[in-house]
């Protein structure tokens, strides 16, 4: 009995630093809903450095307007966008009505400590087309 407790809590000691270590993710999400009530949104953030955040935002490439690929980081050495992709509307076994939106979805890593800004604009990208319909500003400080 005693050499279980042992044992017991040996396993504890070992795995409790790993976990504590390990990376978590800071979700970020702005529906359409927020979008139509407020063009222009800013938010902001806390992330551990090694720690990653993700950004979310409503989307609809079948209206013309898309978000920039890539978001303005305002200082690289402090936060990097690791991932960005679109994810289309609805269920697999039922396709959605066009002109459903979609999701894109960014993800950064805080690389030190500091405060970075990331911005986004959803626009129509061709020449005359409509710039900074919406907008969205995060601000990461990254501890």
């Amino acid at each position: 009995m005693k050499s279980r407790l042992i044992l017991m809590c040996a396993v504890a000691a070992i795995s409790l630093p790993l976990f504590a270590c390990s990376p978590k993710q800071v979700s970020v999400d702005v529906s359409c809903d927020d979008f139509y009530k407020q063009q222009h949104i800013s938010k902001e953030v806390e992330v551990t450095v090694g720690d990653s955040c993700t950004v979310t935002l409503c989307s609809n490439p079948t209206t013309g307007f898309l978000w920039s690929e890539s978001a303005q980081i305002s200082d690289l050495t402090i936060l990097q966008q690791t991932d960005h992709k679109f994810i289309p509307p609805g269920a697999e076994d039922k396709p959605p009505p066009p002109g459903t939106p979609g999701q894109e979805v960014w993800t950064f890593q805080a690389l030190k400590k500091g405060t970075s800004e990331i911005s986004m604009e959803y626009s129509r990208p061709w020449e005359g087309g409509e710039k900074g319909e919406w907008t969205f500003v995060l601000t990461v400080v990254a501890k």
